[in-house]
């Protein structure tokens, strides 16, 4: 299928490799999982609104949605929370392979309360994804996996990932996705600063090395990542999306390997093909 610039499909492909940058990026940052996502958003929020209104993008319209709004900053905010506290409790590989169950919860939510139900291609494209991101991850994981808090804040993590990709999908609707981004990040910036106080975190003092690899990870992660993403929302299904999205760990571990020297095993590599193609399945009609 031809794809041109405009092309969703190629806007969700620009935005989840800017995200898969984001793991490689925490890995070599020393500070807390947590800060890191404060300064991701908050970064992000401080460079999007004077843009926004020095241009006049601002819309008035805007704040009638300021609930879903709201509940987009947290969610999303939750949602990184819960990931990287899930990472110190348990492990990274634990984290994500549950944070990455969110297409099964999108599916569900669907399926239940919305009009527009997953085709069959879906939920074969869902099997197939999730088998390869096991064989991927490898099986020792499950003999290792822990029922304890990292379990609890890794599920908690998906579910949050997945409520934001619906919520935001409606939310996307009536919000130009400059505005949509610029409340979203903002109301996230203030739950993660009291997620940070509340916890004692560092949120000053570092190195030059660290506030440019914060600043990479806004510009890079939540500001082009994410909003190639939102623009891909305003024209695909979340359940394709929230899929789609599970090939970060693909471009993660290749990223891994060409700039960290790390491993890839035959098991992997086929894990990785099997994962692909699950999410070129759910994209039949």
């Amino acid at each position: 299928m031809r794809m041109t610039f405009s092309s969703p499909r190629l806007w969700l492909f620009a935005g989840i490799l800017c995200i898969s940058i984001y793991p490689i990026l925490i890995r070599v940052t020393p500070v807390s999982g947590v800060t890191a996502a404060f300064y991701r958003l908050s970064i992000a929020s401080l460079l999007l609104w004077p843009y926004v209104l020095g241009r006049n993008q601002w819309k008035r319209e805007t704040l009638r949605f300021w609930k879903p709004l709201v509940g987009c900053g947290v969610l999303f905010a939750a949602d990184i929370a819960s990931w990287n506290l899930s990472i110190q409790y348990s492990s990274a590989t634990q984290a994500s392979l549950l944070t990455n169950l969110s297409p099964i919860w999108v599916g569900l939510t669907s399926f239940l309360f919305l009009p527009q139900k997953p085709n069959r291609f879906f939920w074969l494209g869902v099997v197939v994804a999730l088998a390869g991101l096991v064989l991927f991850m490898g099986f020792q994981l499950f003999a290792d996996l822990a029922f304890d808090r990292g379990f609890g804040l890794g599920l908690l993590s998906g579910i949050c990932y997945a409520a934001y990709l619906m919520l935001s999908k409606r939310v996307l609707r009536s919000v130009n996705i400059l505005n949509f981004m610029a409340c979203m990040t903002t109301v996230g910036s203030i739950f993660l600063l009291f997620l940070c106080l509340l916890g004692g975190e560092k949120l000053n003092g570092f190195s030059t090395l660290v506030w440019e690899s914060l600043l990479t990870q806004s510009l890079v992660c939540q500001l082009l990542g994410w909003f190639s993403v939102s623009y891909a929302l305003t024209h695909i299904p979340a359940q394709q999306v929230s899929i789609s999205l599970l090939s970060q760990a693909v471009l993660t571990a290749l990223l891994a390997w060409l700039l960290l020297g790390e491993q890839l095993s035959a098991s992997m590599m086929l894990g990785g093909i099997l994962l692909l193609t699950g999410i070129a399945i759910t994209f039949r009609k």
